[in-house]
């Protein structure tokens, strides 16, 4: 491991410290798999003026390469806060544009459609605000929004603490519901106009039953990916909420992406099962679910790739440090 200073600007001169380490296998990880060299910045992007970096509970690439991320409005919380908590940044890091300022109580998972739309879920509610997903334009124009502002239910118009959202190749809409110990415990399925479609999913620990469906994403075929986090497990269905399989192999996930070579990222930030499954980065393949390389980072619970293979990760937890940490392949 080496250290190196940079200059980077972005925003104004800042200097940042630049490690180069090597991705480790571990006891996780696939005997004799190799090593994959990184750089890390770990504070990357800035914001303007005096605004510090909140909790960031979402993150995503568009077309261009830019970086959507979700800021907790300076704190944990945007509820009674004027600060805009989406973020647009292009690939230097230079902060082009925020929106979503006062609309917001806990937002909670970002997703950026094929056509750059910006979906963010809002995991809690008061005073008539949260509880919803909202679809946005990449110029910040809402476009749709799903669920009862302010109110929390299990119906087909209502969430209760919504995590996450993705959509599907033919439009179709899928919500984790919920986040936390008191929210809902299911996967609901909307039209590409919002209707709702169906839904899957109860408190438990057998197929098809969460623990806290902390994230969910969709694998290049279809499958739909659920980090069913306080299950200790991915959980696998088709797009009806068949169940097909749940991986156990990738730690106590709390986000999950795949690139576009047929890899999966899995965030583990929260208290280990045991001494054996340390916090980090676990990264395999989609095909067959063998963890081929594992990064030790305690922090990071949201991450994203761009298409050259480069990690961006944010923290959600109360960490000294919450900007973006870019992981530059090698």
């Amino acid at each position: 491991m080496f250290h190196q200073l940079r200059e980077i600007g972005a925003l104004g001169a800042v200097f940042l410290v630049i490690c180069t380490v090597a991705v480790k296998t571990s006891a996780q990880t696939a005997p004799g798999a190799p090593s994959i060299p990184y750089q890390i910045i770990p504070a990357w992007g800035n914001l303007p003026g005096e605004r510090t970096w909140g909790s960031s509970s979402g993150i995503s690439t568009d077309r261009q390469g830019h970086v959507w991320v979700i800021e907790r409005c300076g704190g944990n919380s945007c509820f009674d806060r004027t600060e805009a908590p989406v973020l647009e940044f292009d690939p230097s890091g230079r902060l082009l544009k925020s929106f979503g300022a006062e609309m917001f109580v806990f937002p909670h998972g970002l997703f950026v459609d094929k056509d750059d739309n910006v979906w963010i879920a809002d995991a809690d509610g008061k005073d008539g605000k949260g509880h919803q997903v909202v679809k946005f334009s990449p110029e910040g124009k809402v476009l749709m929004t799903l669920g009862k502002p302010g109110v929390a239910g299990d119906g087909p118009d209502t969430f209760n603490c919504p995590s996450g959202v993705v959509v599907a190749a033919n439009g179709d809409i899928f919500v984790s519901d919920g986040h936390g110990q008191n929210g809902n415990d299911r996967i609901v399925k909307f039209s590409p106009n919002g209707k709702f479609l169906t839904a899957w999913g109860k408190k438990g620990t057998g197929p098809g039953e969460f623990g806290e469906p902390h994230a969910i994403a969709l694998d290049s075929t279809g499958r739909v990916f659920v980090a069913d986090r306080a299950n200790n497990r991915i959980q696998i269905f088709d797009q009806d909420g068949k169940f097909l399989e749940q991986w156990t192999q990738f730690g106590r996930p709390s986000n999950i992406f795949f690139d576009n070579k047929g890899m999966i990222y899995v965030t583990d930030n929260t208290d280990p099962r045991t001494s054996e499954w340390p916090k980090g980065i676990r990264i395999g393949s989609v095909k067959d679910g063998v963890v081929a390389a594992f990064i030790p980072d305690p922090d990071t619970e949201f991450i994203t790739v761009d298409a050259s293979g480069n990690i961006y990760a944010v923290a959600a937890m109360a960490v000294p440090n919450k900007r973006i940490k870019k992981y530059i392949k090698q």
